[in-house]
């Protein structure tokens, strides 16, 4: 079993437009709404693998009611922790190229809501064979979140893939994640460096066992214990990437739970990556696609 922990999660609404154009009206093609947050899109991915992918989340108010019952129509398992606030919203606006977002930042968790999440991943933690922890941190969490959450992990010899930015990501790397992923622009603002393999190596230095950085088209750079690799997506893909850097962080927890070496795991999440893009949801990847591109995928090594 696989658990995924989403201390921010939302109901996702997507609205399908011909163009996105800034200051004018706009008429939507199609509407959807589901459960999200990143670690509910990895979830997603991860259960329509084939994997049991349990999720824990803090839920509150109307909001976060459908989206436990969309949670339970999907046939995702799931822990709610009851909160007081509204689960938040967010909206993506997609065209055929690309889509532009618009998140909320979530609802306060009280200290007390917070322990009682942590010590819902601490009942768990027992029949996980990875911790996934993804996405941002809502308002009143704790700085070092996440690595208190690595820490429980680690006690119990548990790998964790840990998919966070800023003060949540940095403070989380001493407790020692499994696997970091960080984007470009996460990993310049965690070093201050735009050279991929340094930053990255710094990361190393605080204490990730492993960091794999994604660059959107250029596909994933990974730097391990072992070795380091790139790996490219054999093809563009065009559509919308929301879910794109989730369906990687799904792919990751995959191949640790499996034992998968580095190059496989850096070509499935590649190609399983591109086939979200293509996707009109987040959460969602073309079956085919997935199967062609893993089939073209695969990691070259670089330079450690």
């Amino acid at each position: 079993m696989l658990l995924v922990v989403t201390p921010n999660p939302a109901l996702d609404i997507t609205y399908s437009v011909q163009a996105l154009r800034p200051h004018t009206t706009h008429r939507v093609g199609t509407v959807a709404s589901r459960a999200g947050g990143k670690g509910v899109n990895v979830a997603r991915v991860l259960t329509a693998l084939g994997h049991r992918a349990v999720s824990v989340l803090p839920l509150g108010g109307p909001t976060g009611a459908t989206v436990a019952a969309d949670l339970a129509a999907a046939g995702l398992p799931h822990r709610a922790v009851p909160i007081t606030g509204d689960t938040r919203r967010t909206v993506a606006v997609a065209d055929p190229s690309d889509a532009t977002l618009f998140n909320e930042p979530g609802p306060p968790l009280t200290p007390v809501e917070w322990r009682h999440l942590v010590s819902a991943v601490d009942e768990a933690l027992p029949s996980a064979g990875v911790l996934v922890l993804s996405g941002s941190l809502p308002p009143g969490c704790p700085e070092d979140a996440y690595a208190e959450l690595v820490t429980l992990a680690r006690r119990r010899g548990t790998p964790t893939v840990l998919d966070a930015d800023g003060p949540a990501l940095t403070a989380a790397l001493a407790a020692g994640p499994t696997v970091v992923k960080p984007n470009a622009a996460e990993l310049r603002a965690a070093t201050g460096s735009t050279d991929v393999p340094a930053a990255s190596a710094e990361l190393r230095r605080r204490g990730a066992g492993a960091v794999v950085a994604s660059l959107g088209p250029d596909g994933l750079y990974a730097l391990t214990g072992t070795g380091a690799w790139r790996c490219a997506p054999p093809e563009a893909a065009t559509g919308n990437p929301t879910g794109a850097g989730d369906a990687v962080v799904a792919a990751l927890a995959a191949g640790l739970l499996a034992g998968t070496d580095w190059p496989g795991m850096l070509a499935e999440a590649v190609a399983l990556s591109a086939a979200t893009v293509l996707a009109p949801l987040a959460g969602d990847f073309d079956r085919a696609a997935h199967r062609r591109l893993r089939a073209a995928s695969g990691a070259r090594p670089m330079p450690a």
